[in-house]
Order: C-alpha cells, then sequence, then structure tokens
C-alpha cells in the first residue's frame, strides 16, 4: 500500500514539475506574440510565487484539518485551471489573472508532499520524489520545442500540459483513501502521528520564529530558489539574446538543465545511503558555484550547455535534503509548520530574484546573469554552513543536558 502511495506521490511531482519551466522556455516567442517589454517574464513569475507564498503559509493549518490527499486534490485543480487560461490568455493581463490559481495550486501541494513523505519515507525517496519533480520541468520544455519546430504554437505546449493535470485530479481522487492508511502504518510513523496528535490538542501553534536556526534554513530557501528559478526563467533569453543561439535549440538546452538536477536526484537517492544531508549540501551547492563560473568564463557556446548541466547537477541535492532535514532539524511537531514556512520562503526567493535580474537585464544587459548566480551561490553556501554550525552547536548542548541534570 505505501508502496503504491509513494508511486501516486511521485506523479504528483511530475505535473508540479510540468509547468514550471515551460514560461521560460516559452518567453522568448510570448513576448513578441503578446507585444510585452522583457522583464514582463519577471512579473507573471513574481505572481506566481505571490500565489505560492500564500498558500505555503497557510498549508499548515490546511494540511492540519484536511489532511494531505485532499488538499492536493484541489491544488493540483487549479494547476490545471491556471495551465488552461495560460492557453486561452490573449493579453498579458490575462496571463497576469490566471497565475493566480497556478501560484496557488503549487505552494500548498509542495508543503504537504515533502511533509508527507519527510515522515513517512525514508531519504532516498525524498531526492527521487524530486527528481520526478526534475522529469516533468525537463519535459515541460521539450514538448514546448516539439510543437515550436513543428510550427504549432505555444499555446498547444500549455493545452497537453493542463490536460495531463486533469487526468491526475481523477486518480487522486481515486486514491484519497490510501493517505491516511499509509500514515498510520508502521511503529515509527504511529508513534510520529500519536506525537502530533497530542501536541495539537495540548499545546497551540508554536511560534517556530524562536526555534534555533529557523531563520538560517529560511534564507537558504530564499537563495537556492533564487538560483533554481533564474536559470529557469532567464536561462533560455540569455542563450538567445546573449550567445545567439535560436530559440528552439534555447529551449531544448534549458530542458538539459532539468535533466540534470533529474538525474542528480536519481543518483542522489542512492548516494544518501553513504552521504548524510549535511554532507550533500555542501557537495551539490560546490558543484552550482562551479557551474555559474562555467557560465562566467568567455568559453565557447557549448560550454553554455556544460555550465547549465552543471547547475542542474549541483541543484539536485540540495532541496530534498533541506526539506528531510526538517524533522530532524525542528521535530516532528513543528515540522508542517516549518515546512511551509521554509516553502513560503523559497518562493519568496522565486518571487524576488528572478524578477531583480529582470530588471537589471532590462537596464543594462542579460550578459549578467552568471554574475548574479555568482554570488546567489556564494550566499546560498555560507548561509548553509552558518545553519550546519549552529545545528551542531544546538544537539551538543542536548547531548550535554542529561549529564548536567544528574549532577
Amino acid at each position: 500500500m505505501a508502496t503504491f502511495l509513494i508511486l501516486i506521490i511521485y506523479i504528483a511531482f511530475i505535473s508540479l514539475g510540468l509547468p514550471d519551466a515551460v514560461l521560460g522556455a516559452a518567453w522568448p516567442i510570448m513576448q513578441g506574440e503578446l507585444n510585452a517589454p522583457l522583464e514582463a517574464a519577471g512579473l507573471l513569475f513574481g505572481m506566481i510565487s505571490v500565489g505560492t507564498v500564500i498558500s505555503s503559509l497557510f498549508s499548515g493549518t490546511l494540511l492540519k484539518k484536511y489532511g494531505t490527499g485532499r488538499v492536493t486534490v484541489v491544488s493540483v485543480m487549479l494547476t490545471a485551471i491556471g495551465l488552461l487560461g495560460f492557453n486561452y490568455a490573449e493579453s498579458i493581463y490575462w496571463l497576469l489573472f490566471f497565475t493566480l490559481p497556478l501560484g496557488l495550486g503549487a505552494g500548498a501541494v509542495d508543503a504537504g508532499l515533502n511533509d508527507y513523505v519527510a515522515i513517512n519515507y525514508k531519504a532516498h525517496h525524498m531526492n527521487w520524489l524530486h527528481a520526478f519533480w526534475g522529469v516533468g520541468a525537463t519535459m515541460g520544455p521539450l514538448v514546448l520545442s516539439q510543437f515550436i519546430l513543428r510550427g504549432y504554437s505555444w499555446r498547444n505546449g500549455y493545452l497537453v500540459i493542463a490536460a495531463f493535470q486533469f487526468v491526475l485530479v481523477l486518480v487522486l481522487l481515486v486514491t484519497l483513501p490510501l493517505w491516511r492508511k499509509v500514515a498510520g502504518e508502521g511503529p515509527i510513523k504511529q508513534e510520529a502521528n500519536q506525537e502530533v496528535a497530542a501536541s495539537s490538542n495540548t499545546a497551540k501553534k508554536p511560534n517556530v520564529f524562536k526555534i534555533p536556526g529557523v531563520k538560517w534554513a529560511l534564507l537558504t530557501f530564499v537563495f537556492y530558489t533564487g538560483i533554481e528559478q533564474t536559470v529557469n526563467l532567464w536561462g533560455s533569453t540569455f542563450l538567445v539574446d546573449s550567445k545567439g543561439i535560436d530559440p528552439a535549440t534555447a529551449a531544448e538546452w534549458l530542458s538539459f538543465y532539468f535533466l540534470g538536477i533529474t538525474i542528480g536526484r536519481v543518483l542522489s537517492g542512492f548516494v544518501s545511503f553513504k552521504l548524510n544531508n549535511k554532507q550533500m549540501l555542501r557537495l551539490g551547492q560546490s558543484i552550482v558555484l562551479v557551474g555559474a563560473l562555467t557560465l562566467l568564463l568567455p568559453l565557447p557556446n557549448t560550454f553554455m550547455l556544460v555550465g547549465l548541466v552543471l547547475i542542474g547537477l549541483g541543484c539536485a541535492p540540495v532541496y530534498p535534503s533541506m526539506l528531510h532535514e526538517t524533522p530532524t532539524r525542528f521535530g516532528t511537531e513543528n515540522s508542517q509548520y516549518v515546512m511551509g514556512l521554509q516553502l513560503a520562503a523559497g518562493n519568496t526567493g522565486a518571487l524576488l530574484l528572478p524578477p531583480l535580474f529582470g530588471l537589471v537585464a532590462s537596464r543594462f544587459s542579460v550578459n549578467v546573469l552568471p554574475i548574479f548566480l555568482v554570488i546567489y551561490a556564494i550566499i546560498l553556501l555560507s548561509s548553509t554552513e552558518r545553519l550546519n554550525l549552529l545545528a551542531s552547536t544546538t544537539q551538543k548542548l542536548a547531548h550535554r543536558a542529561p549529564s548536567l541534570t544528574k549532577l
């Protein structure tokens, strides 16, 4: 039963990934057809992120009240409606309107599924789960590029992806009874569920900002998603405008970035048997920095593809490892609330950092993209190491506390 449900969750994460890279890949064509300014892509992406931040902030309360299964069904339905709206939109204003259901749908389902897997499954499942997100994110630009190469509109790509979401809604409805059953299986899961239930009955919602390390954790999410989504949104435009690569090829190259994330997360699932989350984070973030430096150096265009793939490979273990550490760092009784805040922080990074680059690029040049990525990568690595140091100190104090009470 648990195995069947994790397969359904994997498919749900494909659906999460499908629309994420399509806007960035399609924008060089959408911009001309809709007669929109370059930086409008940042506005659209920012509006999606606003909806995602809002739903992430309320996800803890929604998940406690309605359960992960029901929240997931409604969220995927909202995503499908938003994508269908993009297909029919005739102006930038209609696109802005349909960013609302896209964002609201993505935030709650992301928080719910990540927390559900972090509590009920092992670390390698978290990596493989996000590998399936990478499958969806890789497929999105590929689907789009195939329609463009065959002379069709970018709208056809959005229509096909919306249809996939509607099919997934039906699958999730059928499997709703499994969610509670799986969450109650096994002694570890039962203990965790009892602990959460007891705490919810006897205590108020915790002030998670007072928990040591939470603020540093939120900062790492801001800059991780800042890197991932800045490449997602502006990578294709960088290749077209700065390197002279045609739009169809640029869309395909961007798909290789997400393919790097996908393959990296599949490999990370196996590597996690040998390395802990902290080691996975350090390794991945170092590779991201190397990839960003590759884009910065004056190398032939082929190395731009290498740089994108390296950034994707480096990103692969970072997000799953940060998420899987949440119950360990902050306790299972706090994990749903902290998870929602972390995802809200990540979506805040997606809301602010890619549009920030868009504003700078519109006034100067898209050529500065690698500089931004290098700066973001350094901040991410530094804040993660600070969080690891703080967490290590807190754990040492916790281990010393029992011995002090015996004196």
